[in-house]
């Protein structure tokens, strides 16, 4: 409209005939037109470069309403001083719970405060009133520029998935190199402090060195205590792992997940990428495959290979495990995490040290070896060794028929029902002579004697 006033005047036509033809009123066209003539006289005079590109951007740019100078017509004190004292609740309950943004208070709660008060306002003024409000004091932040080797950043994700059916909450560790602008993820069963090392462990070893400095936010596994305002311990598992590595330790200011965006955008970008499109599974380790093929095209345009040669020197995988004491039951069990092993039957009664790793624990009885477990998953469950109960079946060979370590090993299981439910004690002397053979080999064992001619002769005497 404002170039075909112009337009139409320079071809002479009054602004009575503009405002008719145009169906604007005649008091806005002589606006537009008396604007207009005094840019362009100021133009003609005009000296100074800056002022020329001001006086140009005016002439050409379009018509702009100026709102913002409107004030609210309902608006008044009372509602202003209602949003300040809600406003000031917020801060405390913050304050109290830890947490900045998470729980805040969002525009239409506050209105509906508001409103229930008595109040009549529109939405989009008190949202307008409120934001100015938080927004008093914006916040400026610096870009950052890292050296190849000198930054890594840390951070754990939440997950979703189906896995075998079942809907389960699953965690990512991610970790960001933004100089080379790589990333690297793992999925686990839990945020413990045992799937935080391993992911370290597991990256450092992956990666073939270590990165100067590794930041992280204020998550358990990092801050063990915070001492006043400002001052915090950090976990004394990280130390150690810290010290072994050569990496420094920063931790950011609370709430301040800007400090490590780029493992923040990470997060979100991985959960994005790999999970958003496919998120049903057969398992844990099928998930992590497909997270593993989902990173490789994500770091296709990584500087990865630079940055490697600007790593500190790789280390052998650190193995930090936790070492606990157990006392041995009357089965022979050892509880760890609410699950059960076996022990060999003449620790019933004693205790023993148990080292737990992320999958496996260590079984020691005064500094010896006793045995090793893969680490069971769930709850209430059971892996027993029933060569560690050799002796009290030699005299009591009947209980093997029903006993628990039978149970859970099947094809033993059915080796026994097939071959020896007559013959107990054989079948127990044969595991008594074998026993430092693997099980597997035991079992192929007990079936080449089952049918051996010998063996069925005896039998057909019998």
């Amino acid at each position: 409209n404002k170039h075909a006033i112009i337009k139409l005047n320079e071809l002479g036509k009054s602004t009575r005939e503009i405002s008719r033809e145009l169906k604007i009123h005649r008091t806005t066209v002589t606006r537009y037109l008396k604007r207009h003539f005094k840019l362009q006289e100021k133009l003609k005079t005009a000296t100074d470069r800056i002022e020329i590109l001001n006086l140009q951007e005016d002439i050409t740019k379009a018509p702009k309403y100026n709102l913002g100078r409107r004030k609210p017509k309902k608006y008044n004190d009372d509602m202003d001083y209602e949003i300040d004292q809600i406003l000031e609740f917020e801060q405390s309950k913050c304050r109290e719970l830890g947490d900045s943004h998470k729980q805040k208070l969002t525009i239409l709660q506050i209105h509906e405060i508001l409103v229930s008060k008595g109040f009549d306002i529109g939405r989009s003024t008190i949202g307008n009133k409120v934001n100015e409000k938080r927004n008093k004091k914006r916040e400026a932040f610096i870009r950052q520029h890292y050296e190849y080797g000198d930054r890594l950043e840390y951070d754990f994700g939440e997950v979703k998935l189906m896995i075998n059916g079942i809907l389960e909450k699953l965690y990512i560790a991610v970790f960001s190199a933004p100089a080379s602008k790589y990333r690297f993820a793992y999925i686990y069963t839990n945020q413990s402090q045992d799937s935080f090392l391993d992911s370290h462990v597991k990256f450092f070893h992956m990666i073939g060195g270590t990165y100067k400095e590794v930041v992280y936010d204020n998550m358990r596994n990092v801050v063990s205590k915070f001492i006043g305002k400002n001052e915090k311990i950090l976990n004394e598992v990280l130390l150690k792992m810290s010290m072994y590595y050569g990496f420094n330790i920063n931790v950011t200011n609370c709430f301040r997940g800007n400090e490590k965006g780029f493992v923040e955008g990470s997060v979100k970008l991985i959960r994005n990428k790999a999970f958003s499109k496919f998120y049903s599974f057969n398992s844990i380790d099928d998930a992590r495959i497909h997270l593993k093929n989902t990173l490789e095209k994500l770091n296709e345009s990584s500087e990865i290979d630079r940055e490697k040669q600007m790593l500190l020197p790789y280390k052998p995988k650190l193995e930090i495990g936790s070492l606990t004491e157990h006392f041995v039951d009357k089965y022979s069990f050892v509880r760890v995490e609410n699950n059960f092993y076996s022990v060999p039957e003449y620790l019933v009664g004693k205790k023993v040290n148990i080292k737990k790793y992320i999958e496996n624990i260590i079984i020691y009885s005064n500094n010896n070896l006793v045995c090793e477990y893969k680490k069971i998953k769930g709850y209430n469950k059971y892996t027993i060794d029933i060569l560690h109960y050799l002796n009290t079946l030699k005299k009591k060979p009947g209980a093997i028929r029903n006993s628990k370590a039978l149970d859970l090993n099947k094809k033993l299981k059915h080796i026994y029902q097939k071959y020896y439910t007559a013959k107990p004690k054989q079948f127990i002397d044969i595991l008594q002579k074998y026993k430092e053979k693997n099980i597997s080999e035991i079992e192929n064992i007990l079936v080449e004697i089952a049918n051996s001619p010998s063996n069925m002769n005896n039998t057909e005497l019998c």
